[in-house]
């Protein structure tokens, strides 16, 4: 939305008048001005953007701020850069002689007529722009199809037998109380269509004397919804009672006897809030069961059960389906049209939805060629119709205003990619979509963010880390397309991806590329996209995907960077070049740089110039990296990343640069000194990798407090070639107090040596990695690891480990041990403790594989029993056993 690229703008000038000073002289004035303007343009917008009834006349409104407020930026951006090339080396560079007061008046005269445009038509809540009529891609409500007609099927249901019979045990289970069951997923899966089959399912009709269907909806009224309840018990006219007597009269109807009644589609956590109160918590004979996009709401309606999610289609499921959508029952694919048709059902990702769609577009095309026609360009055809663009419509416009750009900025991806959440973060927050809130960091605003697309099924989940944020994430291609087709709805800008036509010309042409915002290009079209020489004035970002490495000529290493001046984001480790791109150091407005190269030694020290600069993620197969970079003059700078070991100049004692930053991994254990910790007291992501016996008597780990991520990777040899191995842990006091996590490789310490790290009374995640510690025999004491969550051993000459107690680790949830081959077994004790989730062996000794699968038995046969003894039932998922196809033929898992 607009109020993102307000917002951005409004940043950068309040940033420009605080840290710039000598920039703006004799600007002030105007400056203040129009961050006033800003302020009050940003706070109309967000007021009015979230509104369903907004129609076109909104949308274009929207799009001419937009507009407004990029020529204002790029026109400040612009300034600042000219002044800063015309400064002397060592000299104060200013704008005074360039007139910056009068240009800023200008800008400001320029954004006035679309603000005044856009409060002159939106007065009042009634809206009188909201005419109903917005496009299939817009926001108005009146447009979205009935529910019935839209994903209520009875017919040609296929593959929801496995979901339906867990369901259906649910149904059937006695328990203490009123039982609600939740189903979960991504739009266009189908929780309708399931809910609607246990609906109608002659099993249920006899087992539940009263069966009550509820669509709640998005706008949601909880009087309809008490209303349609009663109607199942009387004829009688309750319209004419308030909310109160409603929600006693429908508790009063559900406190006795057998019920099952069905909410389908419930939003928010208010809505449900409102149902529960006219809920008779009392009857155990009752069962509610919903359905749900957002995973949070579904979570609060029952605490003792994981809500169900809904699982993708298999290939043999969507084909089966296809074939039903395109034939018909009864009749089977033709033979020459078979090999078309998989290919088209696997492309359908899975879903329901999209497989329905594709084949009713087929069902009236019995030509090869006409099927070949249609697997060329599936997600097409699915995004082209109207109910896919509503049901995703529907989740994107209840998203809040500043998780539409977020959500979005996803499309950028290319197809099936695993998305690193750590880039992602970085990226939203360079580009401006990321604003503070109290007493959160940007990267923890934007953690939340991805999270709560994730529990709303827009994004999926692929791994997560230990303390279960998510590590990387996919987009279905069905949500990818969406992305794509609403940034660009509208003249949105948001960013445009550069590809090849099926001609093999370049779309968007070269010409157009001056009127971009952001650029994705992927490998397939890069060398020819460099080699026309493009130019972008306007162009902030440039984001380049490859599934592999291209190693780039010499002759382009400064394509990009001639190309765009006022470049905010690049992000480019798919190519590799042969040396830095020197100009870089002039894009002053540059705060995500990305790159990769083999013959990266050194980070320049013009670098130090970048004011804005807050990510720097160096990408090299050098063991070292000298960073000539003075971080005292970086204050934005917020994380610096590479896999060599950094070589830190040292740092001055002028300037505030340091204070912001969060991650400095790896650094050289010879640069780890006094007046670098003292400077970088905020750090929480630090990792360190050298000579660590200088660092064991050291007092600077201890003084980072907010250090919560620690690696330490020993590398034994020193400069003169003489290997020095770690002859012991630094003290406790001697490291940080409040330690979360903390990764060690290559020490090769003995195993007495744990007693330390268990006094880590923080500590939660502990990685043991590449011979951290040696000897054949580890006795875990029983004291220690209070809050360990998770341990995981890599790589060790460990054979016999035994524990001294019944619970060596009273919190541990997840014990991950690969490559152990000389390990013979795990403590039962371990695993007795009650809280173990999750066992996870690979490349280990048979012997091993037999004792997990002991202790998988007993903590499975444990669950059993409190599930039949009327205990809470397997709390949130229950345990799990996971072994790698050498170690064992199966995994056991409780469900």
């Amino acid at each position: 939305m607009a109020d993102a690229a307000v917002t951005f703008l409004l940043e950068n000038v309040k940033q420009l008048v605080v840290e710039q000073a000598s920039l703006v002289k004799g600007a002030e004035g105007e400056l203040k001005q129009l961050e006033n303007d800003l302020a009050l343009m940003n706070a109309f917008l967000m007021e009015h953007s979230d509104n369903q009834d907004n129609g076109p006349i909104f949308m274009e409104l929207v799009k001419q701020i937009r507009e407004a407020v990029y020529d204002a930026e790029d026109a400040l951006d612009t300034l600042t850069l000219k002044a800063k090339s015309k400064s002397k080396p060592g000299g104060i560079p200013s704008l005074k002689t360039l007139d910056l007061a009068k240009k800023v008046k200008e800008l400001r005269l320029q954004l006035k007529p679309a603000f005044d445009r856009a409060m002159s038509n939106l007065k009042g809540p009634a809206q009188s722009v909201a005419d109903g009529s917005a496009s299939t891609l817009g926001t108005s409500h009146h447009n979205i199809l009935k529910k019935t007609t839209l994903v209520l099927r009875q017919d040609n249901v296929v593959g929801f037998a496995d979901q339906e019979a867990i369901l259906l045990e649910y149904l059937s289970e006695k328990t203490e109380q009123l039982d609600v069951i939740s189903i979960v997923g991504m739009p266009g899966l189908g929780k309708t269509t399931l809910a609607y089959k246990i609906y109608r399912d002659p099993k249920i009709e006899f087992e539940f004397p009263v069966l009550i269907w509820v669509y709640v909806s998005q706008e949601f009224n909880v009087r309809e919804v008490f209303l349609t309840i009663l109607k199942k018990f009387t004829r009688e006219d309750m319209s004419g009672n308030n909310n109160i007597e409603l929600t006693r009269l429908v508790r009063s109807h559900l406190e006795k006897g057998r019920f099952l009644l069905f909410m389908d589609d419930v939003w928010t956590l208010e809505d449900w809030r409102e149902i529960e109160a006219a809920l008779p918590k009392n009857n155990k004979l009752g069962k509610v069961l919903i359905t749900s996009r957002y995973e949070r709401v579904a979570k609060q309606t029952n605490h003792n059960r994981e809500p169900h999610k809904l699982r993708f289609m298999l290939f043999e499921e969507s084909w089966e389906l296809l074939q039903l959508e395109a034939f018909g029952k009864g009749n089977t694919c033709p033979k020459e049209l078979e090999g078309t048709g998989q290919h088209i059902a696997k492309q359908c990702g899975g879903v329901p939805l999209a497989v329905v769609v594709i084949g009713g577009t087929l069902s009236d095309k019995q030509d090869r060629r006409e099927w070949e026609k249609v697997s060329k360009s599936v997600s097409t055809y699915v995004q082209e119709d109207r109910r896919t663009t509503q049901i995703i419509s529907l989740s994107y416009n209840k998203l809040p205003h500043n998780l539409k750009d977020c959500f979005l900025y996803l499309g950028m991806f290319p197809e099936d990619t695993e998305i690193s959440a750590w880039k992602l973060i970085r990226l939203w927050i360079a580009e401006g979509f990321i604003q503070e809130k109290p007493g959160r960091s940007l990267e923890e605003v934007a953690e939340d963010n991805l999270g709560d697309l994730v529990a709303r099924n827009l994004v999926m989940a692929e791994t997560t880390k230990a303390n279960g944020y998510v590590k990387t994430c996919r987009v279905h291609d069905m949500i990818r397309e969406f992305c794509q087709n609403e940034a660009s709805f509208a003249n949105k800008n948001l960013f445009q991806e550069v590809k090849n036509t099926r001609h093999g010309v370049l779309d968007p042409a070269i010409t157009e590329i001056v009127k971009r915002r952001r650029l994705c290009i992927h490998y397939n079209v890069m060398m020819e996209f460099l080699h026309n020489k493009p130019k972008g004035p306007r162009v902030r970002s440039f984001v380049c995907f490859s599934k592999e490495t291209i190693s780039l000529p010499t002759e382009h290493t400064e394509s990009i960077t001639n190309a765009f001046d006022l470049l905010r984001v690049v992000d480019a480790t798919s190519l590799k070049f042969t040396k830095f791109p020197a100009k870089l150091t002039k894009l002053i407005h540059l705060r995500y740089i990305a790159l990769s190269g083999n013959e990266f030694k050194a980070l320049p020290e013009g670098v130090s110039n970048l004011w804005n600069l807050q990510t720097v993620k160096i990408d090299t197969t050098s063991r070292e990296l000298e960073v000539r970079v003075d971080i005292s003059k970086m204050a934005q700078l917020r994380h610096l990343k590479t896999k060599a070991a950094i070589s830190l100049k040292e740092m001055r004692l002028k300037g505030k640069g340091g204070e912001n930053l969060q991650t400095l991994s790896r650094l050289s254990a010879e640069s780890c000194t006094a007046e670098l910790f003292s400077r970088i007291l905020n750090l929480r992501n630090l990792g360190i990798r050298g000579n660590l016996n200088t660092l064991v008597d050291a007092p600077y780990l201890g003084k980072l407090e907010l250090l919560e991520k620690l690696k330490l990777v020993h590398d034994p040899f020193s400069i003169t070639g003489e290997k020095k191995e770690l002859h012991r842990f630094p003290h406790l006091h001697n490291l940080p107090p409040n330690l979360r996590m903390l990764t060690l490789s290559y020490t090769q310490l003995a195993w007495t040596q744990m007693n330390i790290l268990g006094g880590l009374h923080s500590l939660e995640v502990l990685k043991l990695k590449e011979m951290a510690f040696k000897g054949g025999r580890w006795e875990t004491q029983s004291s220690g690891f209070p809050n360990l969550e998770t341990l995981h051993i890599a790589r060790t000459d460990l054979e016999i480990w035994t524990a001294a107690s019944d619970e060596p680790f009273p919190k541990l949830k997840n014990l991950i041990l690969k490559n152990c081959e000389g390990l013979q077994e795990i403590p039962f004790a371990i695993g007795k403790g009650k809280n173990l989730q999750l066992l996870e062996i690979e490349r280990v000794s048979p012997t091993l594989v037999q004792s997990a699968q002991k202790i998988a038995s007993a903590k499975i046969e444990k669950e059993k029993q409190e599930m039949q003894g009327g205990e809470v039932r397997a709390r949130r998922g229950g345990f799990k056993l996971k072994t790698s196809p050498g170690d064992a033929s199966s995994s056991s898992t409780s469900n």
